[in-house]
């Protein structure tokens, strides 16, 4: 089965091909157009969805040297995410699976990317996923496929979001996570010490006072103190925020006895956060499994493995199909 897959929930066009053979392509136009905004523009991301979808899409197909008509499955996001990226991606979709009399497939964009970890690898039913992006900090019991529970979710701020304003506030372009991550690593944790909302309180997590307390603590400080210290500060946020994390997926495979364990999302890219994960599932006697980084952000090769598994299942979905901003 070969399976054509489009992505743009948010501000990442992706087309990818999956055969029998594996991933064949996996082509990702990133927007750089909100950078001085410091955000994602709605209008502006679905306007240059608009403008990329269709020579991405042909170049997912071009690299993995198949025409459409090879297509047997198209694979699409259905949600969540922004409404008119979401309306581009899924009408581009829904045209060529009704040009072509291809079947179509709706994927969840959450269940993506916890099924990223299957595009190469295999993990063992039931397993507990650390879920981390920009928009959702989530625990989830995976206990076959597509059956959840969340054992655990953030309160207010996602850690991604968290990563990114504040960020913003030691004066870093947006998105400010991957660069806080390579800063980070030559800096000293425990320069100063943020605070770890809900430590010991459950399974949920909050950010927003991480995020309050850096911009007082920074506030506070002399001119120039940021430029001085910014790796250790950067390396002190990203100790609160990944401390949390793996303190609390540790409880979540204590209160369920899971052997294994999987990090799923952007922030999954994260260096100190796959470290700390590692050392982890080590001491626990557990396995781990963690994607790529190019399966880590959004991208369609994730949302391709998820409609296999789907039609595996015989969920297919109809012309009728529509996208859920909040699915």
């Amino acid at each position: 089965m070969n399976i054509l897959a489009i992505e743009s929930s948010c501000d990442d066009t992706s087309a990818a091909v999956l055969t029998e053979r594996g991933m064949q392509s996996n082509v990702i136009a990133s927007q750089a157009i909100h950078v001085k905004f410091g955000g994602v523009v709605p209008e502006l991301a679905s306007r240059a969805h608009q403008t990329t979808i269709s020579q991405t899409v042909q170049q997912a197909l071009n690299e993995a040297e198949l025409s459409i008509n090879e297509i047997d499955l198209i694979a699409v996001t259905q949600g969540p995410g922004l409404m008119g990226s979401l309306l581009v991606g899924l009408c581009f979709a829904k045209g060529m699976a009704l040009a072509n009399d291809i079947p179509i497939i709706g994927v969840n964009h959450m269940d993506a990317h916890i099924y990223a970890n299957f595009i190469d690898a295999k993990p063992e039913f039931p397993f507990i996923s650390l879920t981390v992006s920009g928009g959702h900090t989530q625990l989830v019991h995976v206990k076959t496929p597509f059956e959840h529970e969340i054992l655990g979710k953030t309160r207010d701020d996602a850690a991604g979001e968290a990563f990114d304003k504040i960020g913003k506030v030691f004066g870093l372009e947006y998105p400010a996570g991957p660069t806080m991550d390579k800063l980070a690593q030559s800096g000293n944790t425990k320069f100063h010490k943020f605070p770890q909302a809900l430590l010991r309180e459950g399974l949920d997590f909050s950010f927003s006072g991480l995020k309050t307390s850096a911009l007082y603590f920074v506030q506070d400080q002399e001119e120039g103190f940021i430029e001085e210290n910014l790796n250790d500060l950067c390396a002190s946020v990203s100790e609160a925020i990944t401390e949390v994390l793996v303190k609390k997926l540790k409880r979540a495979v204590e209160q369920t006895g899971v052997k294994t364990i999987a990090l799923a999302g952007g922030v999954s890219a994260n260096s100190m956060l796959r470290a700390k994960t590692e050392k982890l599932a080590e001491k626990m006697g557990v396995s781990l499994h963690i994607p790529k980084i190019t399966y880590c952000t959004d991208n369609a090769a994730m949302i391709a493995i998820t409609g296999k598994m789907k039609a595996e299942l015989g969920e297919f979905d109809g012309m009728e199909i529509r996208p859920f901003a909040s699915l």
